[in-house]
């Protein structure tokens, strides 16, 4: 099969709309908020990187088939995105769809051969950065899947060092923020006096503050299927190993490991407010999309810090939908303000720090 033997525009299999509409929309969870304001020169290639990491991220995280299978199919995607032409999205298909209790889910991975078609149409400045940042986060599946036990097998693995977290967050977050920076500069004219190296180092510490989140509120759930982020020298410092994590009533010992990793958190967030500021006003939808992951992350880190329980799978920390639509509402009259901005999530990134004072 060579690169001009399918046109996706010409197969009756292949809807643009579908892939990039509805089943975007049904797999991209909260992304989707932040998809649906970029501009439109952006949301194609940026919800198509997202729907290959995500069908990866499928692969990776079915249960069902043992790691070393899954393992395999992630590396034969893997080269599947970057041209090398084989018949692993039916193998994927066929070996995974029937696996998944999400019906969308099931759709995603059954629409793999259209979606990298789409990819194979791309132009090709956007195709060699999908394929980078695709071919990174699967690096960040990878690492799970070889560091971490099988899901079911009662066992926790862990990070041992503080850099092989920050590695972490680099592979499956932080990289996102150099493609969005290479990507918005391509297609956002107002930004191409950007240096591409400075502001690319700054969203890579953006997609870092996020994953730092998505870490540190997700600590019961991962517990649970072997994964301990918390890295093995950090517990240790505090006279911790990752198996205590699993006792709710340990909550209090763990929780100045927890603010270490906060702290460092704040510092990724810092980086955030400036990459949003350097923004220019006029570009209101660039500048929505960067804030909102923003004005949702650091009010979870709050509820986290709040969250005597914090360890209870029962008890999660997340803001609720109302405080999400909330601030979603109040952003807009706001979002052209770099003062207002600056002194809203001042104010966040306080409430935050004077939980870890006390």
């Amino acid at each position: 099969m060579s690169n001009d033997s399918k046109n996706p525009n010409d197969d009756p299999g292949t809807n643009r709309v579908d892939l990039l509409g509805s089943l975007l929309k049904n797999v991209s969870r909260s992304f989707y908020l932040t998809l649906r304001v970029l501009p439109g020169g952006l949301r194609e290639p940026v919800g198509l990187a997202y729907l290959l990491a995500r069908a990866a991220d499928t692969v990776a995280d079915t249960e069902l088939i043992a790691p070393e299978r899954r393992l395999e199919l992630l590396l034969g995607l893997r080269a599947r995105v970057n041209g090398s032409y084989s018949a692993i999205a039916q193998e994927i298909a066929s070996e995974l769809s029937a696996q998944q209790s999400n019906p969308h889910e099931r759709v995603l991975l059954q629409s793999l051969d259209p979606a990298l078609d789409l990819l194979d149409a791309c132009n090709a400045h956007d195709r060699f950065h999908i394929r980078h940042v695709v071919t990174t986060l699967t690096e960040g599946m990878e690492l799970d899947l070889r560091t971490f036990p099988n899901e079911t097998s009662g066992h926790i693995g862990a990070l041992k060092t503080g850099e092989e977290l920050e590695r972490y967050t680099y592979l499956v977050a932080g990289c996102v923020g150099d493609f969005w920076t290479r990507m918005t500069m391509a297609h956002e004219p107002a930004l191409r006096e950007w240096d591409p190296d400075e502001m690319s180092a700054c969203g890579i510490r953006f997609g870092k503050a996020l994953q730092y989140t998505n870490v540190l509120r997700d600590v019961p759930k991962d517990l649970r299927i072997g994964r301990c982020y918390f890295p093995k020298e950090l517990l240790a410092k505090h006279g911790l190993v990752p198996n205590d994590l699993l006792d709710p009533k340990n909550a209090t010992r763990a929780r100045l490991a927890l603010a270490d990793l906060i702290r460092i958190a704040l510092t990724h967030f810092d980086e955030a407010r400036r990459y949003l500021l350097s923004i220019p006003p006029s570009c209101t939808r660039l500048r929505l999309a960067c804030l909102w992951p923003i004005l949702i992350g650091l009010p979870t880190l709050e509820k986290l810090g709040q969250n005597a329980d914090w360890l209870d799978p029962k008890k999660p920390s997340k803001i609720t939908r109302a405080q999400v639509q909330r601030t979603l509402l109040l952003s807009l009259p706001a979002v052209g303000s770099n003062r207002l901005l600056n002194c809203w999530i001042e104010k966040q990134l306080n409430a935050v720090k004077t939980i870890f004072e006390n």
